[in-house]
């Protein structure tokens, strides 16, 4: 049997007892909290992590169907960001990067005007290659087999103005080839010579042969051969002047990726 202890004994035994058991339910309570800070705390990091941008893309025409693919899948892969396209021809993206539109990134379809906007842009990557064909009405009316019949005055034949860069690549390899065609008309984009073809508004014209894939029987393509062609270079940086510069980054990184580069060659593009 336990002594009885007086009163007052008691009473300091008491309160020595609550004394010491303080600092011990203290510390259990601080190692329950720090257990339920620490699940909390991945999830509030993920949270943080996981930042929304909205980007827009300056991007050359020919790579209309294609970056609406690669756009889709993009976004699909990082949830929050969504990717905005506008598309025209490589000299038209670059005077308006010039004169500060809002845009996150470029893609043009030459190396010389990414060249020309090394103080708007970071390092460009190249992401794709292309070539040049003949596009001539449904059913190549006029037996169009070359280069060479591009020059026949009887021909309607409409090309890319020269500042473009599909219409510089056709001045190029028709220079090279010494072949002289007088165009019924110079467009500002390649897809405005093809839909020209499509229309029946002209006999032929010089484009990318991945503008032709979904022209379905509306035109027939000729073949250019190598050694008469010429390799259409598609570089692609983020712009200096973006509100979005890491989620922009890693957009441009991401079209040098196996998944980005699936979806370019299987729209005809070449590998970079």
């Amino acid at each position: 049997m336990s002594p009885i202890l007086p009163l007052n004994r008691r009473t300091a035994a008491l309160a020595l007892s609550a004394a010491l058991l303080a600092p011990a339910l203290a510390a259990c309570g601080s190692s329950d909290d720090k257990k339920d800070g620490a699940a909390a705390s991945p999830s509030a990091s993920a949270s943080a992590g996981t930042k929304a941008a909205n980007l827009t893309v300056l991007a050359a025409s020919s790579l209309t169907d294609v970056f609406k693919a690669a756009g889709a899948a993009y976004e699909k892969a990082h949830p929050g960001t969504k990717v905005t396209f506008s598309f025209a021809g490589s000299q038209e993206l670059a005077a308006q990067v010039k004169q500060g539109a809002p845009a996150d990134a470029l893609v043009t379809a030459d190396t010389k005007t990414m060249d020309g906007l090394k103080a708007e842009t970071n390092d460009p990557a190249v992401i794709a290659k292309n070539r040049l064909v003949i596009a001539t009405g449904k059913g190549n009316p006029f037996k169009v087999a070359g280069l060479k019949d591009l020059a026949d005055t009887k021909l309607k034949v409409v090309l890319a103005a020269p500042e473009v860069p599909v219409g510089r690549y056709s001045k190029q390899i028709l220079d090279a080839q010494k072949i002289e065609v007088k165009p019924v008309s110079q467009e500002p984009n390649v897809r405005a010579v093809l839909s020209k073809v499509e229309l029946g508004e002209a006999d032929a014209g010089l484009v990318y042969k991945t503008d032709t894939l979904k022209s379905g029987d509306k035109v027939a393509v000729v073949e250019i051969p190598d050694a008469e062609n010429a390799v259409a270079s598609y570089p692609a940086a983020s712009l200096k002047g973006s509100k979005n510069a890491e989620a922009a980054a890693a957009f441009v990184a991401w079209l040098s990726t196996p998944e980005a580069q699936k979806i370019l060659q299987d729209a005809g593009f070449q590998k970079a």
